[in-house]
């Protein structure tokens, strides 16, 4: 996205992620922010963070210039409307109802520049009841959406959700929506509108379940491990307290070399496991026999054994120091290697790649305000031109 201007005005994750995987990418992000800063530079001191070091906004908002701008004032917005009146792309997930109060909605910012693409996220979709309502991933997406809910074994409270979940899939969303309409423009000559909601992201990362049930009215059941209906499909832990998770949906193909792992082919013949009907009977005597078995072994141990079956699918249920120590997850771009002045920082990469136009990040996520007069040079000469 090598050339394309994109101006940024997003607080906290969902907007700032969108506009980091265009900056990732190559666009030149300019990162409107008040004099106080976006708040998502608070999240190192909420974190405790006691290292100078503010992590999730480090993920959020490299490779892009900040410029500090009061909107509240004339000036500070005429230096906005200047920025966007030839700017390729606006990504915002401020409310709706301030974007209109202080003229930085859709219409308004079409009038003077028909060519942008305007990117939105909200919280609950731009009409209805609750348009103007103020929302974190953790109430849209992760509560109301459903998530939270499909995610609660009977009886148990809701477990809590990590940072970003729903905003790095939002941002994720809108970054995809943008470039279509920039296909789009190319065709027409002119921008749009393009949204998301974080409401909306969370209905889709379930749809599985919602489409279910909306096309039956049957709800599909929250598993309960001891009693999984597909033994194949659960998690078992090993000797050394480590946890995998089978991978085994096909039954036909899963299944024997499954017995064949345990060291049970005669499980095969055997009319309690015989075929997918019969282990779903007499899944809670299956899985109880599959964990007396893999408590026998280490992870290791296991992971030795299962390579010997190709058709075995499987994988280890891993925290973050596995992830961080995975060989695949660094074959795979996990990492990046983000420049800060002569050194580099390892941070999490954004997870697409390239491979005819590799992006690499350009730097650090910016001090507050570092590009104030950078940009401001650049408005000047542009006018002097």
């Amino acid at each position: 996205m090598e050339g394309v201007k994109v101006v940024e005005l997003g607080v906290w994750v969902a907007g700032p992620a969108a506009g980091g995987i265009l900056a990732d990418w190559g666009a030149d992000v300019v990162k409107i922010e008040p004099p106080g800063g976006d708040p998502g530079r608070l999240f190192g001191r909420m974190l405790g963070c006691d290292l100078g070091v503010n992590p999730p906004f480090e993920m959020d908002n490299r490779s892009k210039r900040s410029i500090v701008l009061n909107l509240a004032e004339d000036a500070g917005r005429d230096t906005a409307f200047e920025l966007l009146s030839d700017a390729d792309v606006f990504v915002t997930n401020v409310r709706p109802g301030a974007l209109h109060r202080l003229g930085f909605d859709y219409a308004a910012l079409a009038a003077h520049n028909p060519r942008l693409v305007y990117g939105l996220i909200t919280g609950y979709g731009e009409t209805g009841p609750d348009a103007d309502r103020a929302a974190y991933d953790v109430a849209a997406f992760w509560s109301r959406a459903g998530v939270a809910h499909l995610l609660t074994r009977p009886g148990d409270t809701p477990p809590f959700q990590r940072g970003g979940m729903g905003d790095h899939s939002a941002g994720m969303t809108l970054a995809a929506a943008i470039c279509a309409a920039l296909v789009a423009r190319q065709r027409t000559g002119t921008g749009q509108l393009v949204t998301t909601s974080l409401y909306r992201q969370g209905a889709y990362t379930v749809s599985f379940d919602l489409n279910t049930y909306l096309l039956t009215g049957q709800p599909i059941a929250v598993g309960q491990r001891e009693s999984m209906g597909n033994p194949c499909m659960n998690n078992y832990a090993t000797a050394d307290g480590r946890r995998f998770w089978i991978v085994g949906l096909e039954g036909d193909r899963h299944w024997p070399p499954l017995c064949r792992a345990v060291g049970h082919p005669e499980w095969l013949d055997d009319p309690r496991f015989a075929d997918a009907y019969a282990r779903f009977v007499n899944a809670t005597e299956l899985i109880a026999e599959l964990d007396a078995i893999f408590a026998t072994r280490t992870l290791d141990e296991w992971a030795a054994i299962f390579a010997t079956e190709p058709d075995f699918f499987w994988s280890p249920v891993n925290s973050l120091e596995d992830v961080v120590a995975d060989e695949q997850f660094h074959a795979a771009g996990g990492i990046v290697d983000v420049p800060d002045g002569e050194a580099g920082i390892a941070m999490v990469a954004t997870p697409a790649d390239f491979h005819g136009t590799p992006w690499a990040p350009r730097s650090a996520a910016p001090e507050l305000g570092q590009h104030t007069e950078e940009v401001l040079a650049e408005l000047r000469a542009r006018r002097g031109s």
